[in-house]
């Protein structure tokens, strides 16, 4: 772990919820990442196609989203925070949508660099009968090049000189944003102004996130970032392979979400399981946005990690009530989180 990383206070389960959920509208975060738009086509099925066996779905609405990073800033703005994004578009139709999301919600464009011939990622989902029957992705994975990237820090940097920053977000797709000294380079200033620095990672990059405070992958990332088997059952192959991950990165925490066997967290005090809660599930899709949107804002309101990991995985579970990536409802997850 980098040694110069400034001590957050622990917020002790005597305090009420209320106070902390209040600090929340105090707080700065960054959000690094691949941002996207999710597209929704919704309509019902009423017969199959003479052309192929597939289903024919009858369109009745549809309606563009803020995806990806975007989905973290929402969750983030929801939560009473402000949201800081660093990503990157392209010049495009799709592009020009995603920026008037943007203004929409009230966020903020000027971190979004546009990339001439590269691809804004567009994930269209075809909803029938409240369930998703297929999605088409339009989209790049190609690293972004040299020139870019330094384009991207020095944003970063002026955002850095310019507010008071309380976490930074990587949320990170393999869509090309995040490169290994990006990560490096922000890290580095991040450590240097005591900073929280939380990941939700992916493949690409599994390995180079060292020194972060909170490393938050999936069972499917973290099998394919240490090439093994876990069964989640198990708790010695979840201790062990969440120890060996941990050592590597230096981290000083790693959360592991498990979905329906709820979060694995160990961090320098110690190790624990945090069980799913009972939900009617419509939907997945967002809830690792959800989970480290909120894991950040608790980290940097002064919670322990256990505490944060508990709130966070509330929150995940809440998302996935509704159908389509939707922003965490803060008075609802204060109520929840109340009762723990």
């Amino acid at each position: 772990m980098l040694k110069n990383r400034v001590k957050h206070p622990v917020l002790y389960p005597s305090v009420p919820m209320t106070d902390i959920f209040e600090k929340f509208n105090s707080l700065n975060i960054m959000i690094i990442g691949d941002v996207m738009m999710d597209s929704y086509i919704w309509g019902k099925i009423e017969r199959v196609s003479p052309e192929a066996p597939v289903p024919v779905v009858k369109v009745n609405k549809t309606e563009n989203r803020l995806g990806g990073a975007a989905n973290v800033a929402l969750n983030v703005q929801s939560l009473g925070a402000k949201p800081f994004i660093c990503a990157i578009i392209g010049e495009d139709k799709a592009g020009e949508e995603f920026l008037s999301l943007l203004r929409n919600q009230n966020l903020s464009e000027l971190g979004i660099l546009k990339i001439k011939d590269r691809p804004t990622t567009v994930k269209t989902r075809i909803i029938a009968h409240n369930k998703q029957i297929v999605r088409v992705d339009a989209e790049t994975d190609e690293n972004i090049s040299k020139n870019e990237t330094e384009l991207i820090i020095g944003m970063i940097k002026k955002t850095l000189a310019d507010q008071k920053i309380d976490a930074i977000i990587f949320q990170d797709y393999d869509k090309g944003l995040i490169t290994e000294n990006l990560i490096s380079q922000v890290v580095k200033l991040a450590d240097e102004a005591g900073i929280i620095t939380v990941v939700d990672p992916k493949k690409r990059n599994f390995h180079s996130y060292k020194g972060v405070h909170l490393f938050k992958p999936n069972l499917k990332e973290l099998q394919d970032g240490l090439k093994i088997i876990i069964n989640p059952r198990i708790k010695e192959e979840v201790e062990n392979a969440i120890s060996k991950l941990k050592t590597q990165l230096g981290a000083r925490a790693v959360m592991l979400t498990l979905s329906e066997h709820g979060v694995f967290i160990q961090s320098e005090l110690g190790k624990r399981h945090i069980p799913a809660h009972k939900r009617d599930i419509a939907d997945v899709s967002g809830a690792g946005d959800t989970v480290i949107a909120t894991a950040a804002l608790c980290l940097a309101a002064g919670m322990d990690e256990f505490k944060a990991s508990e709130i966070a995985n509330l929150a995940g579970g809440l998302v996935c009530e509704y159908v389509g990536v939707v922003p965490i409802n803060k008075t609802r997850l204060l109520e929840e989180s109340s009762k723990l």
